[in-house]
Formats: C-alpha cells, sequence, structure tokens
C-alpha cells in the first residue's frame, strides 16, 4: 500500500489502478478506500484510460490525522497526491467529496485541470440551513462526548435513512468501520460550511472546466440537490450542468463512469 506525506506530516494512505491521465477520486462522508479504492468498480472502469487514484481521506483506513483539523488539510491531502501523480490531475468528488474537490480547485489552480462533482449536498434553503445548523451543533456534541455510534446515527438520519434500514446497519458487520470513523462527519461539514448554503462567489474563482451533475431520479426526494448544481454550474465560469437520469445519490458507476472518462477527454 503506498502512502504519501501531506505538508503537516500527516500520512495519506492512497490505491492506484489504470493508465493515462490521472483522476483523483475524492469520497464522501464515511467513504474509505474500501468504497472507492483500486478494486472499486469505478476505479476498474475508469482504469483503460487513467490512472485512478482513491485514497483514505485524513482519520480514515490507514491515513492519519494530524490535529487541528482545518479544511486547508485535507486540500493539502489533495495536493500531495496531485503531485505523486506528476503535478496534475483531474478531480472527481462525490456529495461532500465534491465540496473538499470544489475546495482544492480554487486553492489548486494549476494543478487541477478539471473537476467533476455530483450530488454536492449544498442547501441554500431557509429550512435547509435552520436543519445544518442543528445538525453540527448536535454533531459537535456527540463528538466531544466521544459517542461515535450515536454521531453516525445522526447522521445517518440527517441523510434521510429509513429506521428499519439504520436498524439493520447497526447489526451488520459494516457498523465497527463506520464508528471508526466517525469523528470525520466533523470534516465534511466544515468542508459545506456553516450555513451549507451554495459558494457562489468562492466557486466564480474556478478557473478549471467543470462537470456539475446531479442524479434525475433524487429530484423528487432532494430536490435542493438540482437546485444546488444549477447554481453552482451558473457560477463556475466553465463550467456545464447534467442531470444523469435514473441515479440517485448512491449513483451507479456503470452510468457515471462514461460520463467522467468523456469529460475528462474532452
Amino acid at each position: 500500500m503506498p502512502t504519501v506525506i501531506s505538508k503537516d506530516g500527516t500520512t495519506i494512505a492512497y490505491d492506484t489502478i489504470g493508465t493515462g491521465s490521472a483522476v483523483v477520486v475524492v469520497d464522501g462522508a464515511l467513504g474509505s478506500r474500501s468504497t472507492f479504492g483500486g478494486d472499486s468498480e469505478l476505479a476498474t472502469l475508469l482504469a483503460p484510460d487513467f490512472t485512478v487514484y482513491s485514497y483514505d481521506r485524513r482519520g480514515r483506513g490507514a491515513s492519519g490525522d494530524t490535529q487541528p483539523f482545518a479544511v486547508e488539510r485535507e486540500v493539502e491531502d489533495i495536493e500531495a497526491l496531485i503531485d505523486v501523480a506528476g503535478g496534475e490531475a483531474y478531480l472527481y468528488g462525490i456529495s461532500s467529496g465534491g465540496a473538499l474537490a470544489l475546495e482544492a480547485a480554487i486553492g489548486l489552480p494549476s494543478k487541477v485541470t478539471k473537476l467533476a462533482i455530483y450530488e454536492v449536498p449544498y442547501d441554500s434553503s431557509e429550512a435547509g440551513v435552520k436543519a445544518w445548523k442543528e445538525y453540527r451543533a448536535k454533531l459537535a456534541e456527540l463528538t466531544a462526548a466521544g459517542r461515535r455510534g450515536d454521531a453516525v446515527v445522526l447522521f445517518m438520519k440527517f441523510v434521510g435513512v429509513p429506521d428499519d434500514m439504520l436498524a439493520g446497519m447497526r447489526q451488520s458487520p459494516m457498523w465497527p468501520t463506520l464508528e471508526a470513523v466517525a469523528p470525520t462527519l466533523a470534516y465534511d461539514a466544515a468542508a459545506l460550511g456553516g450555513d451549507r448554503t451554495v459558494p457562489t462567489e468562492r466557486a466564480a474563482t474556478v478557473t478549471a472546466p467543470t462537470l456539475v451533475m446531479d442524479g434525475g431520479a433524487n429530484y423528487e426526494i432532494m430536490p435542493f440537490m438540482r437546485a444546488s448544481a444549477e447554481a453552482l454550474s451558473k457560477a463556475i465560469p466553465h463550467a456545464q450542468h447534467r442531470t444523469l437520469e435514473g441515479q440517485r445519490h448512491n449513483v451507479d458507476a456503470k452510468v457515471l463512469a462514461p460520463v467522467l472518462a468523456a469529460f475528462f477527454t474532452s
């Protein structure tokens, strides 16, 4: 398992697969290389045309977690991976990982050559802002108390996981893994911002060509995803918006991979 040392001394573990231009995959809340690693379906589908870098974000898997945390440290982690890849790369970020990928595109304009993001969960509505602030306050309370399982439950309920499904998850072998990375939920919250509104002014500084995506089947469940995608694509100077019909937040790699490949090679 290769590793790279980030600017603050944190060890970042990663996988690579494939040949060609580098694509760094930035996963969302609770994700790790076990989700998007070199043997994942998305990485395998992209491998014939790209070198795919999948990594454990700090605090997850085999990566370190130097304190204090700041979103800038995670951008530095991405920069370290890009440097290993040769100094420039395409970025793909999903969910809150898309917010982090956006921050990397803002902070590393000479190194991020193209940016693709899928359903970054910004929500500028009054109700969305209120719910987000309540969630962050409760998350901070649970994290400070070391109540990792309760923090995961809070997150799952916030994103709409039904109680019966959540009960099953708590009995599954994956639950200890989720509890282990529960403290990093605060990192995803930080990437999305204090009120989770669409950061249009910051997005307007992105120089890389950008593809902003949302899922067509998710509109009735989470309509703010479409609104946020449209707002981002209007704010980013060289952006296009695409809805992947039939897809929900857990996008099918078989649908996503050809869209990413076409964008990155265009």
